[in-house]
């Protein structure tokens, strides 16, 4: 398995103690200070997952983030953001460009740690029993390939993107609270994070087209696939 990791930082202390504990659980780093280093660096490592610092000199984390999102080379590489504002208008932009998870400086190295291995296990799939295809009016989801298709016609969804849709599948009809999702989908507890689950329902819903209708808000509860028929 690739355990490289692209570390985005242009802070060196910051940087250095995200590779110590990278480093210390098992990765290895290619470090970057800057967009143009980034993007090269990824040009010439296979890496597993970037960790982004949003507040790049130059043009950005976001538009680093757009730029890999956009590349059909980098475009399935999970990103990890970072960013120290705390306000939420960056979060939601990097979300809705594709970015799989956020952490608000500062943070803890043990959660970071935590928050790469639960988007890791998302990308690399599980060895749970649910792999049968589900089919749900014009769906088609394999979980098994990670495959989408609406009307025969391929979908293209990140992981995050694609866990989420499965599990609100595999659970028809039954409400899934923010809290849930975040647990199952994200692989953390609920800690004010619920406007991340929100962001991605509506990335998804727009990637479904036709078919968004089938991920039904519940009012006060959270999100429900729609049964069939209904």
């Amino acid at each position: 398995m690739n355990d490289k990791i692209l570390v985005v930082e242009d802070e060196p202390d910051i940087l250095a103690l995200v590779s110590y504990h990278l480093e210390q659980s098992g990765f290895a780093v290619v470090p970057a200070e800057d967009e143009e280093q980034a993007l090269s660096a990824i040009e010439q490592n296979p890496v597993c997952l970037v960790v982004l610092d949003l507040m790049l000199p130059g043009i950005g984390g976001l538009e680093v983030c757009r730029l890999l999102k956009q590349n059909p080379r980098t475009k399935d590489i999970p990103v990890l953001m970072l960013t120290a504002r705390a306000g939420e208008i960056d979060r939601i932009v990097g979300l809705e460009l594709g970015a799989d998870d956020y952490l608000v400086k500062p943070f803890s190295p043990r959660e970071l740690v935590l928050r790469i291995r639960a988007i890791l296990r998302r990308v690399q799939g599980s060895d749970d029993a649910e792999d049968a295809q589900i089919v749900a009016g014009p769906l088609a989801i394999d979980p098994v390939g990670c495959q989408v298709q609406l009307d025969s016609d391929p979908i293209e969804l990140t992981a995050t993107e694609f866990k989420l849709l499965t599990t609100l599948a595999q659970r028809r009809g039954r409400v899934q609270s923010r809290e849930e999702l975040l647990k199952v989908v994200w692989g953390y507890e609920y800690v004010g994070y619920s406007r991340t689950v929100d962001t991605h329902i509506r990335r998804l819903r727009e990637k479904l087209g036709t078919a968004a209708e089938m991920v039904e808000t519940v009012r006060g509860m959270g999100y429900r696939f729609r049964r069939e028929g209904r």
